[in-house]
């Protein structure tokens, strides 16, 4: 192997950039050519790469976002679009391409690899919700933006008595509102993970109000429903009328923290390795404080770990 790509995809995160910089100079140390690719897979299809040199990714560490930038590209969920990223592989003498992304950028990964390019994935996503590794490059940052707000909110909320809803992000995985609703003390805390009883979240709220406790933080994630539907069903089942706060983008954001920075530094050298070793269709994650690379079908063949004693505690510690 002599050159490889290395592109971001799907949703930023903070850490991506150290993840960028960490392949780029680890390949480099092993007398590797690397080749950014921009845009994406939409970039690889269009050809759109130059060569990344030491100076190219200095600075870049502790910059939130994607230097290489990330694009939405329809074509490429189709096998003709795969082809014609192939060839401008090929066209490049690109031997080896590490994809940084989330469940969706593994799987243009994995169907590159089917086609005869080895592909390897670095996960980075805010959700945390990739199967095979404890923690995702960006995590540590979004729920650090998240226990911002709330502490913030919470200011609010106690100073006017009133009881607030945050809406975080998590379609199919509430690792950010559970971690951050724990470490936040929030009252309540909704996931995808836990059918949500509404009833008895009013209930419970309810009693709280009832013994004198005049404001509280409810933290709901986006995949079990929007913080106005809760709001209403709040408001009809249990007399509350609660304010809401949709955090929104402000969560894929920010400098990273050095958490971030470290894991994505020995996650995009370890995809380099994986490469030198002749291996593709793998990803890259941590497990038990070892990193580590596994196939990508477990990653779809898997689940993400849904922490049931931190729910139960954060229940235990609200009551």
């Amino acid at each position: 192997m002599k050159k490889i790509g290395v592109l971001t995809s799907g949703g930023d995160s903070p850490g991506m950039n150290a993840a960028v910089r960490a392949v780029v100079r680890k390949a480099i140390y092993h007398d590797l050519e690397v080749a950014g690719i921009f845009h994406g897979y939409q970039g690889l299809i269009e050809g759109n790469m130059k060569k990344l040199e030491l100076g190219d990714v200095g600075d870049i560490i502790q910059r939130g976002g994607t230097a290489l930038y990330s694009a939405r590209c329809a074509e490429f969920k189709e096998e003709a679009g795969q082809l014609k990223a192939v060839e401008q592989l090929k066209k490049n003498n690109i031997d080896g391409l590490v994809v940084i992304g989330g469940d969706g950028s593994y799987r243009g990964a994995l169907a590159l690899t089917k086609l005869g390019f080895p592909c390897v994935g670095v996960p980075g996503t805010i959700d945390n919700d990739i199967p095979g590794t404890d923690y995702t490059i960006g995590f540590d940052t979004a729920l650090n933006t998240v226990i911002e707000s709330i502490d913030k909110i919470r200011d609010t909320a106690t100073s006017h008595d009133r009881s607030f809803i945050i809406e975080v992000m998590g379609r199919d995985a509430g690792d950010l509102a559970l971690w951050s609703g724990l470490a936040g003390g929030a009252e309540t805390i909704l996931i995808p993970e836990v059918p949500s009883d509404i009833s008895e979240i009013a209930r419970r709220l309810k009693r709280g109000k009832d013994r004198g406790k005049k404001h509280s933080i409810i933290v709901v994630a986006e995949g079990v429903m929007s913080g106005q539907a809760l709001k209403e069903q709040l408001l009809e089942k249990a007399d509350i009328d609660a304010h809401v706060s949709v955090l929104g983008h402000i969560q894929r954001g920010g400098s990273p923290t050095a958490r971030d920075r470290v894991i994505a530094s020995q996650l995009g050298a370890k995809a380099v390795e994986v490469l030198l070793n002749g291996d593709g269709g793998m990803a890259v994650g941590i497990q038990n404080r070892e990193i580590i690379a596994y196939d990508f079908e477990e990653v779809f063949n898997g689940n993400h770990k849904f922490d049931d004693r931190m729910y139960n505690l954060s229940n235990e510690l609200s009551i």
